[in-house]
């Protein structure tokens, strides 16, 4: 099965999509590094620059099965903002353009939770779906939990999943989905194979101080609320970690508790909540314990379930950036085994009607 693969990056999604089984033939980034990460540990066949430049060279690709890939965030996210107008937001579009050069079997788009589920983004989710119906695809989409596919990140993200088939077909998702399923490990069960911080195979060591701010913004969870200066979050050693971001790299790093990962101690960040919840004092201004640190970069990819030996060129916070870009290996494994079935062992029976949605989406036409 041959795909092109668009908005690469360091090429999580790709191997995902390898390991399933599936010959990537084509790809493309903007980002040097990252294409410098990706040509070193998947191959030579991506390109670097603008993908607009590259559109006619797409089109001389000949049997495309499937089209796969991640069109830039920043306009949609709640992190950014939200801004319909930036350009990059266009690369959506680009998406479906390919699609339309290519005529694949099938795509796979992927995109920030924020463009499957927030109202301000609607109209443009209809536009697309009506883009893909129209050029003769049974497409949906959902927001998917990376926690649910073998990732232990509570990592949301969007994808749209379209089969070349009867384009009144809505399919299913969240059934074809299901059996592809698989509860992650913990954050310290995915770490165990690291040595300590600074140490033998765990040396990208983040630099950025870790400081209690005095007015600490509190939620029922400790690790949700807003403890430190920075927007770096506690990570939740017995449980999973929020969503790494691209923005890693300073004291937006997430912060690891050594004592509670390596000595299995009741963990710092816990108590210091509780404390607070119960009336304590913040601490003013003070440095954190030398217990907490931020997480260094093989533990990002871990968590990102890259491969161990994936090896990311350029600086470190430039390493930080491609793993807080990229798809988790592991959820795009999960969708491209759901995918090889359906297009190569004759499993696309599995797709079927989701009536309410059907009903909603003509509503909405109409």
């Amino acid at each position: 099965m041959r795909v092109v693969s668009l908005f690469s990056g360091a090429g999580g999604l790709d191997i995902g999509f390898r390991k399933a089984g599936f010959d990537i033939v084509w790809a493309n980034d903007f980002d040097k590094n990252a294409c410098a990460s990706y040509s070193k540990n998947i191959g030579n066949h991506i390109r670097c620059g603008d993908i607009n430049h590259y559109l006619d060279e797409i089109s001389d690709i000949k049997n495309v099965d499937l089209v796969m890939g991640g069109p830039p965030c920043q306009g949609f996210s709640v992190a950014g903002k939200m801004d319909p107008k930036d350009p990059r937001s266009e690369h959506v579009w680009t998406f479906t353009k390919v699609v339309e050069i290519l005529n694949p079997q099938a795509f796979v788009m992927e995109n920030v939770k924020a463009l499957g589920q927030l109202q301000k983004w609607e109209p443009l989710r209809v536009e697309l779906l009506k883009r893909f119906r129209d050029l003769g695809y049974s497409v949906n989409y959902i927001v998917l939990n990376a926690t649910d596919f073998d990732v232990p990140q509570a990592r949301e993200r969007v994808f749209f999943i379209g089969f070349k088939n009867n384009s009144q077909i809505i399919p299913d998702l969240t059934k074809m989905l299901e059996p592809y399923k698989i509860k992650a490990p913990t954050v310290r069960a995915a770490l165990s194979v690291l040595d300590k911080a600074g140490e033998g195979n765990n040396i990208g060591v983040c630099k950025a101080k870790i400081t209690l701010t005095p007015n600490p913004v509190m939620r029922k969870s400790p690790f949700a609320g807003m403890l430190f200066n920075g927007l770096g979050r506690p990570v939740k050693i017995d449980g999973y970690c929020a969503t790494l971001p691209a923005s890693m790299g300073g004291n937006k790093t997430p912060i690891i508790d050594e004592e509670e990962l390596y000595g299995n101690k009741p963990g710092w960040v816990q108590n210091y909540h509780a404390s607070l919840l119960n009336g304590g004092t913040p601490m003013d201004f003070q440095e954190a314990p030398k217990r907490l640190r931020r997480l260094t970069v093989e533990e990002a990819a871990l968590l990102q379930t890259f491969p161990r030996d994936y090896e990311f060129c350029g600086s470190q916070s430039s390493k930080f950036k491609q793993i807080g870009n990229a798809v988790p290996p592991n959820l795009g494994y999960n969708i491209a085994k759901m995918m090889m079935d359906c297009l190569l062992n004759g499993e696309l029976e599995r797709i079927t009607f989701n009536l309410s949605y059907q009903m909603e989406l003509e509503a909405i036409y109409e």
